[in-house]
């Protein structure tokens, strides 16, 4: 059975436009089920940034936000992007933290065979806001025992 969705569990996240980001959208959702809410390149009116096969960009998305203690926003590639064009986010996910205060920006990468061009308006990128625990590391050098114990990268995959 679905949960129903209340308005009580919207997180409302202030942003501040910068005067490159004037006229575009704010970030948000595509559909009421999206986790995800769309960045948008903002580059000049008339600029178009040909990202070259191999290469990447910093790409900026003309706002500053202020996410709340105890959220980190997770910046994302978007499906379409990479499955039509190879085009991703080089650090996916990248993460935004709630004490950064600068511009968001998106590192893209053409990972395609041929030039991409980004518009200024252009869905680049989707942003995930998620809640983030408080950790401290502590040392202790009894760990218990797993069934996994030391084994590495692949230790759990297939045999042979």
């Amino acid at each position: 059975m679905p949960l129903s969705s209340s308005s009580e569990a919207t997180l409302t996240i202030s942003v501040r436009v910068l005067d490159h980001g004037a006229g575009l959208e704010l970030p948000a959702p595509q559909t009421g089920g999206a986790a995800g809410a769309d960045l948008r390149a903002a580059i000049g009116p008339d600029e178009v940034v040909t990202l070259q096969p191999g290469r990447y960009r910093l790409v900026p998305c003309g706002f500053v936000m202020a996410l709340p203690e105890g959220y980190e926003g997770q910046v994302r590639p978007r499906s379409g992007l990479a499955a039509k064009y190879g085009v991703t986010v080089l650090n996916a996910p990248g993460t935004i933290d709630a004490d950064y205060r600068g511009e968001v920006q998106v590192i893209l990468i053409n990972h395609g065979e041929a030039d991409f061009d980004i518009r200024r308006g252009d869905r680049i990128a989707q942003l995930v806001v998620a809640p983030v625990a408080s950790v401290r590391f502590v040392h202790d050098d009894d760990l218990g025992e797993t069934a996994r114990g030391t084994g590495g990268f692949g230790s759990t995959g297939h045999a042979g």
